[in-house]
């Protein structure tokens, strides 16, 4: 039988948290640098542990202004750092983790930047070394983590859209999101079913995820989940984590 995961952002200051947890197999949970605060952690934290869904942490840039999705120029030191800080920060009320995702506009600008790429991982790997790295299929986060021994656990989005290089179209572009739910759905089965995803041009390129994110500040989040949850289902795919 075929598997994937189905993860979730959790501790954002959303009102969907509960209604994600039903339905996610992995969350990934705010560390405090664009979004939530240590009470928002041991919450989403506690609410994982009710429904026995495996536990990542979400590491950002600490712009919550932006709410960490604005590129931004730091020092590759400064990458580690901030890693380091929030992921301790993690740990101290939860100590062991399943996986790490970063966000945003990190996730993005690492995952084209060897030297940053490295530098983040070798955050993770020196805190949490048999954890999993949630990143793209393709790309400096995988080469990084492989690199330090790291495994990785190629992911795809549902509710965004992919140009030809197989990299997310940037949320500047209006066509970036996709708002319809039924849209989102058949691009998750897509990717689950075929690991291929077609492109803002038409064209379907491979990507192997073996995770699929909703985003938990949608405005729909939590009937994408339910909604992508059945019709994986239906397709006779286990959700699990990995």
């Amino acid at each position: 039988m075929e598997t994937i995961d189905l993860n979730a952002d959790l501790g954002e200051g959303g009102a969907q948290d509960t209604a994600l947890m039903a339905f996610a197999s992995s969350v990934n949970i705010a560390c405090g640098g664009y979004a939530g605060d240590d009470e928002s952690i041991q919450r989403a934290v506690e609410l994982a542990l009710q429904t026995q869904t495996a536990i990542g942490a979400h590491p950002g840039y600490e712009d919550p202004q932006n709410f960490g999705r604005k590129p931004m120029s730091l020092a590759n030191s400064e990458i580690r750092s901030l890693m380091l800080r929030q992921l301790e920060r993690f740990l101290q009320i939860h100590p062991q983790l399943h996986h790490v995702k970063p966000h945003g506009a990190l996730y993005n600008q690492s995952n084209q930047n060897q030297a940053m790429a490295e530098a983040l991982v070798a955050a993770i790997a020196e805190l949490q070394p048999h954890t999993l790295l949630y990143c793209p299929p393709l790309g400096a986060l995988a080469t990084a983590a492989t690199q330090c021994n790291l495994s990785i656990c190629g992911e795809g989005y549902i509710d965004r859209r992919y140009g030809n290089d197989g990299s997310l179209c940037p949320r500047t572009d209006e066509r970036a999101l996709i708002e319809d739910v039924n849209e989102a759905v058949a691009q998750a089965l897509k990717i689950a079913i075929e690991r291929s995803v077609t492109t803002l041009n038409g064209v379907t390129i491979p990507l192997k995820a073996k995770t699929l994110c909703v985003h938990g500040d949608g405005y729909d989040a939590a009937i994408l989940m339910k909604l992508t949850h059945s019709s994986l289902k239906e397709a006779g795919i286990k959700i699990m984590a990995p």
